[in-house]
């Protein structure tokens, strides 16, 4: 198992934070591990978080990776890992960022949208970054895109050995929570590759537990034989 995730309420300046996380290693789970332990303190260490939330993530993205790269441990140094991280302030303003292609969809009247961006190696912005770089995409018969044919996402943090063609570079959206928002999932690819957004919704609303919802959209991707780590989570609005 190499996702690990963050869901907890935290008092913050006298505000309410929500800090919901998943981040999906991969080579190892200790990238995945240092995120679970350091991403969000480092994006609230920034004394101007609530002044404008959008900077200090993109910050925090950024510093977080370089204190990886840095780190002369070899089981940091070999591995890497997605990340979508969502904060909720005083239930009111959503902020979603992502690295990868674990997602972040929220449910408005019951119908899905997706807040995150899939960093796909075969995206044409994203292929042009990756051979601006001087590096390359395979698209290999039977396989996925892969940058230098080793890696299926364009944008994460580690990955030491492919860093020079590749960033951490959120993708950063805010949403407005009103009286139709439902509900928000973040989904490692492990449930994005066997289910549509909308069917994740669609299973997740009909239980208002949040726990529950999220083990049963768990239960339908291992019903579709996902073949990759799995997890989910589940935040409801109303």
């Amino acid at each position: 198992m190499e996702d690990y995730h963050v869901a907890k309420f935290t008092n913050f300046n006298g505000n309410e934070l929500g800090l919901f996380a998943i981040f999906d290693g991969h080579k190892g789970d200790h990238v995945a591990a240092y995120l679970q332990k350091h991403l969000f303190s480092n994006i609230l260490k920034d004394g101007e978080f609530l002044v404008d939330p959008r900077r200090a993530i993109a910050k925090a993205y950024e510093n977080t990776d370089q204190k990886i790269l840095a780190d002369n441990r070899t089981d940091l140094e070999s591995g890497g890992s997605t990340a979508v991280t969502a904060i909720l302030i005083n239930g009111k303003a959503l902020w979603i960022a992502n690295v990868g292609d674990s997602r972040a969809i929220v449910s408005s009247r019951g119908k899905a949208k997706q807040m995150s961006v899939d960093h796909d190696p075969d995206d044409d912005t994203e292929r042009s970054m990756i051979e601006s770089k001087g590096g390359f995409v395979t698209n290999r018969p039977g396989d996925v895109p892969r940058v230098n044919g080793l890696l299926a996402v364009s944008r994460v943090f580690g990955d030491k050995n492919l860093k020079a063609y590749l960033n951490s570079e959120p993708e950063i959206k805010d949403v407005t929570i009103d009286s139709h928002t439902d509900f928000l999932i973040l989904a490692s690819d492990g449930i994005s590759k066997v289910m549509s957004n909308q069917e994740a919704v669609d299973v997740a609303k009909k239980l208002k537990d949040p726990k529950e919802a999220a083990r049963q959209v768990v239960a339908e991707a291992l019903k579709r034989n996902s073949k990759d780590d799995i997890s989910c989570i589940v935040v409801r609005f109303r």
